[in-house]
């Protein structure tokens, strides 16, 4: 956090004013003295800041937030507050009036947001095809081709070079959790998302599997020392092959650190997807792609632990492509088979690579 220092604050605020602002005094709002300079006051102490304007004295308070274990941990998670502090305090009578929100640079100057309305995020251009269509390519003509296993080796040997990276940080590792169960884009947001009449997966069913997850929440909140570097949305769509084995990898989500097994799921499901739709379980050339990539992972990192953790991942990512929301012209046996994959799966303790078709029902 940068210090908040007298100059940068006087630009800041007479760029918002659109007229000359002197900054008289700073003054932690909870026990420090006046000063001209106020170092490393942290993202939870509001600051009193007395100016002068076109020829008056004003009072204003200058909010910042603390990071903490109750869904403020990343940066993005704060500007959300912020942001919506910002958007609602004048819409409530009698509530203090919120002037600006804005954001640190890394140089200590404070730069506007007041005037947003959404965000962007610009990036780079990326050439290459995605992975699905070599997926695609292996189901239309029901086998390999040459490089197909060297790619999936590839990118079995990509996570288990980044997951090498661990953080020691436990609250993170319980707050990826909280949001693979409980977020918009977890398990809730997708039961949510099923039709309430959709025969396939009524409501008993999903309630049962939002209770069963949060069941295995509660019984890996303490792997902590499993914390990873991780992509968080590694799936076909999400990968850019180029030449050979080269590849650039698109949309990492949901922060930087997390359980590896997430990563591991969303790819792999992708070959039991695949190999249901062509040939109603898996077999043929997307058996020898499941068990090439959790063979070489496994041979890589030795985390055998995984396969006792997966299971939630795994069920969310079911109800990922079993959606009759993501997916709507699936066969209602894939479908089907999909939904006992979760059922299944969130009943075993250790999950059995060589059982996955049992799990298929």
């Amino acid at each position: 956090m940068p210090s908040l220092r007298k100059e940068t604050l006087e630009e800041y605020l007479s760029s918002l004013y659109g007229m000359k602002v002197e900054v008289l005094s700073l003054r932690k709002l909870r026990g420090l003295e006046p000063g001209g300079e106020v170092k490393g006051f942290g993202y939870g102490s509001p600051v009193l800041v007395e100016i002068a304007c076109g020829g008056k004295r004003e009072r204003l308070v200058l909010h910042t937030m603390s990071p903490n274990a109750f869904g403020h941990e990343r940066p993005s998670d704060r500007a959300s507050c912020l942001l919506l502090d910002y958007a609602t305090f004048n819409e409530l009578p009698r509530h203090v009036r919120a002037l600006d929100v804005g954001a640190f640079a890394d140089d200590g100057r404070l730069i506007s947001l007041g005037k947003a309305d959404e965000f962007f995020l610009l990036t780079e251009y990326a050439r290459g095809s995605l992975y699905v269509r070599d997926l695609e390519r292996i189901a239309a003509k029901g086998e390999l081709a040459e490089g197909d296993e060297e790619r999936a080796q590839a990118l079995a040997d990509y996570l288990a070079h980044i997951h090498a990276r661990k953080k020691e940080a436990p609250e993170l590792y319980r707050r990826r959790l909280r949001d693979l169960v409980g977020h918009g884009e977890g398990i809730m947001g997708l039961t949510d998302s099923y039709p309430p009449d959709f025969e396939l997966a009524g409501r008993e069913f999903l309630e049962d599997v939002e209770k069963r997850c949060v069941a295995w929440r509660w019984r890996i909140k303490d792997k902590t020392h499993r914390l990873s570097q991780v992509h968080g949305d590694f799936h076909p769509w999400n990968v850019l092959f180029g030449q050979g084995v080269e590849f650039t990898l698109l949309d990492r989500s949901r922060g930087e650190w997390g359980e590896p097994a997430d990563d591991v799921t969303a790819m792999t499901i992708n070959y039991i997807f695949f190999s249901l739709q062509k040939y109603g379980s898996l077999t043929g050339p997307f058996e020898q792609l499941f068990r090439l990539f959790w063979g070489r992972y496994l041979e890589l990192t030795n985390d055998e632990e995984m396969l006792s953790v997966v299971q939630p991942f795994y069920a969310w990512r079911g109800l990922v492509v079993a959606s009759p929301i993501w997916y709507p012209s699936l066969t209602p046996s894939v479908r089907r088979k999909l939904l006992c994959f979760v059922d299944k799966v969130l009943n075993v303790d250790t999950f059995d690579l060589e059982r996955v078709n049992d799990y298929l029902g």
